[in-house]
């Protein structure tokens, strides 16, 4: 007879004398994902396990496991120590040493788990993200193929290539079949669901990212990385509630993860703050429109070459533009000017329409005081920085594709980016004192 995980039976789980293996945990996973009132009563049942006047090697490790599931790794890892020094205390103290980052020791902690009989191929994949997470992608390509059998079938073999494949800058293509059989594997599995998430949030697929993000958040204990994500995209929505409800649960489990608690202050600030969506996702759209570069449309190599001359380049810069002045430019003639007023109305614009929006003048750069390989990086895509989804988001808002672009903007200027505040002005900053350079007034 199978047993239902729910809130209601977690306690008896937790503390029925009997067995405790990898099939309660899994029950206690489950109850953890569907019902959030569910981490209440595993706290009291650990509160009454910690109670306990004896404390026998097998209970140090239930309520070591109980710990982990809690998200408290470092005293999980204490209290597994104390354990009976069997497969499943060595298995979950890598588990939680993985959750702090200490990947070292999860290697050694997954090595001791097979050799007490912990399921060989779980922890050979525990260990291949250890691997891939100290920046050894190759090795751990290495250990997935010498895995075979059955193993090749499960969702996080499958999640487990797909990510050091995607590491090793394979095929992109490659990485989401992979990502798309794991979820076929396991439509719950919160990695897998968070790298097609992730693949489709960088193609601007937002709808699909929503979804996946939404269902990898939906498994316990769910992918930080999704949490974050979802948040932002929630924040992108004026969903302010439910963006911090995505970051409190990272804090919950990390107190201390930085970003996570920055975002909560964020979007605390913003969740009493009301906006015209409408309004909002109007000016998003003209604003994208208006940093269309000129060159994206076929035109006469004439009319190229006096837009470059004029150091007209956007969309929005012919909207600033006014026809007289267009045809005051040398070699621009009416067969230009036709063009250019069709090229401007297929996109619902007009020639001079914002003409009395006066073009703020870009920072001339002073070749002479910067370094070559300073020189060498403003024609570098921002992607090369490694910003964050919610600072890269505002970057698209912004018009803005290289480091050149970022560095002729104030701080001031990101600020009034939707959804830009001070944490990602802070990590731009960071970003660029990496590499040597500032934002214009910095």
């Amino acid at each position: 007879m199978s047993v239902v995980a729910t809130a209601a039976n977690v306690k008896q789980i937790v503390l029925t004398n009997g067995t405790f293996g990898p099939q309660e945990v899994q029950l206690l996973t489950e109850a953890l994902g569907e019902d959030s009132t569910a981490h209440r009563t595993l706290r009291e049942a650990v509160n009454e396990l910690e109670s306990s006047e004896e404390r026998s090697p097998a209970s140090a490790v239930r309520l070591g496991l109980c710990y982990y599931l809690l998200g408290r790794y470092g005293t999980a890892i204490e209290t597994l120590k104390t354990g009976d020094g069997g497969a499943m205390a060595h298995f979950y103290m890598a588990k939680s040493n993985q959750g702090l980052d200490r990947h070292e020791a999860a290697i050694e902690s997954f090595t001791s788990a097979t050799k007490a009989g912990y399921d060989s191929d779980t922890c050979a994949l525990g260990i291949v993200e250890s691997l891939r997470a100290l920046g050894k992608p190759q090795q751990a390509l290495e250990r997935l193929d010498k895995l075979s059998g059955a193993v090749e079938q499960r969702a996080e073999y499958l999640y487990q290539r797909g990510t050091t494949v995607a590491a090793i800058g394979g095929n992109p293509l490659e990485v989401i079949a992979l990502y798309e059989r794991a979820v076929e594997a396991d439509g719950r599995h919160a990695g897998a669901l968070f790298g097609l998430a992730l693949e489709n949030d960088r193609r601007g697929n937002d709808d699909a990212a929503l979804n996946y993000y939404e269902r990898s958040v939906a498994r316990y204990p769910a992918h930080v990385g999704s949490l974050l994500n979802l948040g932002i995209m929630y924040e992108d929505r004026q969903q302010y509630e439910r963006a911090y409800q995505c970051y409190q649960r990272v804090v919950d489990c990390f107190p201390n993860h930085p970003r996570a608690r920055l975002y909560v202050k964020d979007v605390a600030a913003s969740r009493d703050m009301f906006y015209d969506e409408d309004a909002a996702r109007r000016r998003d759209r003209m604003s994208q429109i208006l940093n269309v570069p000129v060159t994206d449309f076929e035109l006469s190599v004439r009319s190229r070459n006096c837009l470059q001359k004029m150091g007209i380049n956007t969309l929005g810069d012919l909207a600033r533009t006014s026809e007289a002045e267009l045809l005051a430019s040398k070699n621009f003639g009416e067969t230009s000017l036709v063009e250019i007023r069709e090229m401007m109305a297929s996109k619902g614009l007009s020639l001079g329409q914002m003409a009395n929006e006066l073009r703020e003048p870009e920072p001339v750069f002073e070749p002479e005081s910067m370094t070559p390989d300073e020189q060498a990086l403003l024609d570098r895509p921002i992607s090369d920085l490694n910003l964050s989804v919610r600072a890269r988001k505002c970057m698209i808002r912004l018009g803005l594709n290289t480091i050149g672009e970022l560095l002729r903007k104030t701080g001031d200027d990101l600020l009034e980016c939707k959804n830009f505040g001070v944490t990602s002005l802070n990590e731009v900053r960071e970003k660029l004192t990496i590499k040597g350079m500032k934002l214009r007034g910095d």
